[in-house]
């Protein structure tokens, strides 16, 4: 499915939220990074651009593809594989930086993608994530389409849950030593509602999904809705069009004390003794 649209066009929108993370992370020249879901690699760039050792890792191997050719266009030495934000191949320990910029969270297993992110970071070192949230126009349109889909054989959660601080803490709980969580916005704007459909038509995966999968009046249909969500969105005043969605930066210091940090919540007491053992900023888009 993420194959589906021109991700690029959609990838230069949500860059400068990338960079906002990069420069939060505070990434020093030399670090081990690893861009987790990392797309064509906003943030990869912005850490190599840094001077960090970089690591892009993608499940679609069409992101694989763009991100080695933008990597290699723009002459920045990272490496890309393909893998699966819920089983990492790499190493336990491995980095200094693990990092997400709305892509781990669409992984259908969060506490298998917790479980990972924390894995594969050294102790003491951070796991930063951005992650949109319940509500603005990117989860409303996300319930819409939904609406419109067919019900999943399982019932996995959404991925707009990753945006809720409280859930957060509830998936890195025993991985996490310190949690710090800021609250944000990104902005779309543009002409008009017909102008965003059509951006969005060209760039959106989850769309194109939907589009393919329905009768010609049955997308018709979806459409007339969009439209509708979106007029009731618009926050412009000049005639233009704004629309905006929350999201939540996620700082993570991974316990100093190892894997067994991770176990704590599955180990009894008497399994110890025998082992002997957030501030708002907001950024605009323009898409024309």
């Amino acid at each position: 499915m993420w194959s589906l649209g021109d991700y690029s066009r959609l990838a230069e929108v949500l860059e400068p939220h990338a960079e906002a993370l990069a420069e939060t992370c505070n990434i020093s020249s030399g670090a081990t990074v690893l861009d987790v879901a990392a797309g064509n690699g906003n943030f990869a760039l912005a850490a190599a651009r840094r001077g960090a050792d970089v690591t892009a890792s993608d499940l679609t191997p069409r992101m694989v593809e763009l991100g080695r050719a933008r990597s290699a266009a723009a002459g920045m030495r990272i490496e890309w594989t393909e893998a699966d934000a819920e089983r990492l191949p790499f190493p336990d320990a491995a980095f200094d930086v693990v990092a997400s910029v709305f892509g781990a969270m669409f992984a259908p297993r969060p506490h298998l993608v917790a479980s990972e992110l924390f894995r594969v970071v050294k102790p003491g070192s951070l796991v930063a994530m951005a992650n949109y949230s319940p509500g603005g126009f990117l989860g409303r349109v996300s319930e819409l389409m939904a609406s419109f889909s067919s019900r999943p054989a399982l019932d996995l959660p959404s991925p707009f849950q990753w945006g809720d601080e409280d859930v957060v803490r509830e998936r890195f709980a025993g991985l996490a030593a310190s949690i710090e969580v800021m609250h944000r916005t990104l902005t779309f704007q543009s002409n008009s509602v017909d102008s965003l459909l059509k951006f969005w038509e060209e760039t959106n995966a989850p769309h194109n999904a939907l589009k393919t999968m329905l009768p010609p009046e049955g997308y018709q249909n979806v459409i007339r809705q969009w439209k509708a969500l979106v007029d009731e969105l618009n926050e412009s005043t000049d005639g233009r069009l704004m629309v905006s969605s929350p999201y939540i930066v996620v700082l993570a210091r991974k316990i100093r004390h190892g894997r067994l940090s991770g176990l704590l919540p599955f180990l009894t007491r008497s399994s110890l003794r025998r082992r002997g053992s957030p501030a708002l900023s907001v950024s605009q888009n323009r898409v024309q």
